[in-house]
């Protein structure tokens, strides 16, 4: 990085023979993610759940950079069977990945199951990446410098990990407690993962970001309500925009200084804006008791095990 106080997308650096793939990168942070990538120079397979999307974003992107190495792939995080396909078709076109950006989620909606039968915030925010990332681990062990960025939110503070009602099966449901729980299961992943590449003697990291507060239109559904739309036009005032929103991200991707475990946020107040900087997460993500309950129960539930990443105790 160079000598600025400040990281900006210049200190990207070149990217070029880096293959990138971005989740849910048809709009808001996952779209400037990749657009960031590209411009550096890295080829990006960005995914979404509908390919009319992603066309749309791709023309975008060609538009503005010209001919640059951009791919478009189908991906349904709350699919287990979408990923496994998308796993499949990226394993028979590529031999590499460099970085991994865990991005894709949905925000407070209301109750409702993935196809897989979990609820949809754990199951698209956390278990589909970690279903994902698993599928994906042969290649990201065998790209040397390979990095795992997992998406997380100043929301992880909301709730806290309960695996008797894990998905809030009890009847508890609640937008707001869901989404903060499916954002500290992010961290919890993350962190475990790296002490796993660590164990293993695998050279790659693990870390994670979150944008601070972003308007990224996550949650234009909660404004539909009429005597809210009002307040959209002033959210936008006081929000960063998505392409601000996106640099926490790009920092965790690429900053040479960068470490394992590392966790990236605006560095304003209450890291709601401002340029990159590490952060600090709440004590319930460093929990390894926790972490190492979520990564048990999510093996079990996607049916997606990391063999080569086990512990001694498993």
């Amino acid at each position: 990085m160079n000598a600025r106080t400040e990281w900006t997308e210049s200190d990207l650096g070149d990217l070029s023979g880096t293959v990138a793939i971005v989740t849910g990168a048809n709009s808001g942070l996952g779209f400037e993610t990749s657009r960031a990538l590209l411009k550096a120079g890295a080829h990006v397979v960005m995914t979404a759940r509908s390919m009319e999307k992603a066309a749309a974003a791709k023309s975008t992107i060609l538009d503005e950079l010209g001919d640059v190495p951009v791919e478009t792939m189908l991906l349904d995080l709350a699919d287990l069977e979408s990923i496994r396909r998308f796993s499949d078709e990226f394993h028979g076109t590529h031999a590499r990945l460099d970085i991994l950006v865990n991005n894709a989620g949905i925000m407070m909606t209301d109750a409702q199951l993935t196809i897989d039968g979990f609820e949809s915030q754990l199951g698209t925010n956390h278990l589909g990446h970690f279903a994902l990332t698993g599928r994906l681990i042969d290649l990201i062990k065998s790209t040397s410098g390979a990095r795992v960025v997992t998406l997380s939110s100043l929301a992880h503070r909301w709730n806290f990990m309960e695996f008797g009602n894990l998905m809030f099966q009890n009847g508890s449901y609640s937008p707001r407690a869901a989404y903060g729980r499916s954002k500290l299961a992010n961290l919890l992943f993350a962190y475990e993962l790296q002490r796993r590449f660590e164990a293993a003697g695998v050279h790659a990291l693990s870390v994670a970001a979150h944008p601070g507060a972003a308007g990224t239109g996550l949650a234009d559904h909660l404004l539909s309500r009429w005597f809210l739309r009002p307040l959209k036009p002033l959210l936008f005032l006081v929000l960063q925009t998505s392409r601000q929103g996106a640099r926490s991200t790009l920092r965790a991707a690429t900053d040479v200084s960068a470490s394992g475990g590392d966790y990236f946020g605006p560095g304003g107040r209450n890291e709601h804006r401002g340029a990159p900087v590490r952060v600090e997460s709440s004590a319930a993500s460093h929990s390894e008791s926790d972490a190492l309950k979520l990564w048990s129960e999510s093996e079990r539930l996607t049916g997606v095990n990391y063999e080569s990443l086990r512990t001694p105790t498993e």
